[in-house]
């Protein structure tokens, strides 16, 4: 089982740049076109949030036109760049995003893997938090899928990453360890995702991994400063992968968009070391 992870795709109305620099939709339409050219493609992508980047519905039409080439299933989330109400507009035929009620959550199969879906925004808030309803939906959803092996999924990180200006606005620290105290109960946990924070990162937490992901566009500069001022570098456009068999549990890989140069062979045709 493969399922692909992206995540802040920030994506404008047509023809809108990004801060006034990043075509984000081209960007999409490239990681679009590098998931459709995966070799196993992936049983499903996974979207963590910040879907577009005001919220509102004209952005997410466009977002829904750009997911259409897409050759596999895919399940969004919300960041605290979206907007509930906008989504369920555009996307009105995908039943999970109306299962939570308020909030954007849900759970759905992918293989072997049940994968729950938490909505961590807070509406006119960069932050995010879990408060006790969500919290207590998670704890039914864990309750109900022991043994099975689950990804929790939400957009922002439960941890700190160093970077100052991230961490100010990362989930909230009471929400943190709520969750961090439910996960430690559930060991068929096999990681916990995210995305918010525009790199790869990994963290021990609950007994488990919590790792985010780069983005399929801009990527936030790498600033380990308490005072790291809110800036983005256009780093290399990546994607995670999460493959998952019986035998040897979940690995991560993280693929770029840009395909390098290659591939060469280690070995000649006889099977001597190249040197």
């Amino acid at each position: 089982m493969l399922l692909a992870q992206i995540s802040d795709l920030h994506i404008k109305r047509p023809g809108a740049l990004a801060y006034r620099r990043v075509d984000t939709a081209a960007y999409l339409s490239r990681c679009v076109a590098a998931l459709n050219a995966l070799a196993p493609r992936p049983d499903a992508v996974i979207v963590t949030g910040d879907l577009v980047d005001q919220g509102d519905v004209e952005q997410y039409e466009h977002l829904k036109a750009l997911l259409a080439p897409l050759q596999m299933p895919f399940y969004l989330l919300v960041g605290n760049h979206d907007d509930r109400a906008a989504l369920r507009t555009v996307f009105s035929d995908r039943q999970e995003l109306f299962d939570g009620g308020e909030f954007v959550q849900y759970a759905v199969d992918v293989g072997p893997l049940r994968v729950l879906a938490l909505d961590s925004m807070v509406p006119g808030a960069s932050g995010g938090t879990l408060c006790a309803a969500r919290i207590e939906w998670l704890a039914a959803q864990l309750d109900a899928t022991k043994g099975k092996p689950v990804i929790v999924a939400l957009h922002h990180p439960p941890f700190v990453s160093g970077i100052g200006h991230m961490d100010r606005v990362r989930l909230e620290p009471s929400a943190t360890r709520n969750l961090e105290a439910l996960i430690a109960h559930h060991p068929n946990i096999e990681r916990v995702i995210c995305g918010h924070v525009h790199r790869p990162m990994f963290a021990r937490f609950g007994g488990t991994i919590a790792s985010a992901v780069p983005a399929p566009a801009h990527q936030v500069a790498l600033d380990l400063r308490d005072d790291a001022p809110s800036a983005f570098r256009m780093e290399a456009p990546a994607f995670a992968l999460h493959r998952y068999d019986v035998a040897s549990g979940l690995v991560t890989h993280h693929a770029y968009v840009d395909q390098g140069d290659g591939p060469y062979p280690f070995h000649e045709p006889a099977g001597a070391l190249i040197d």
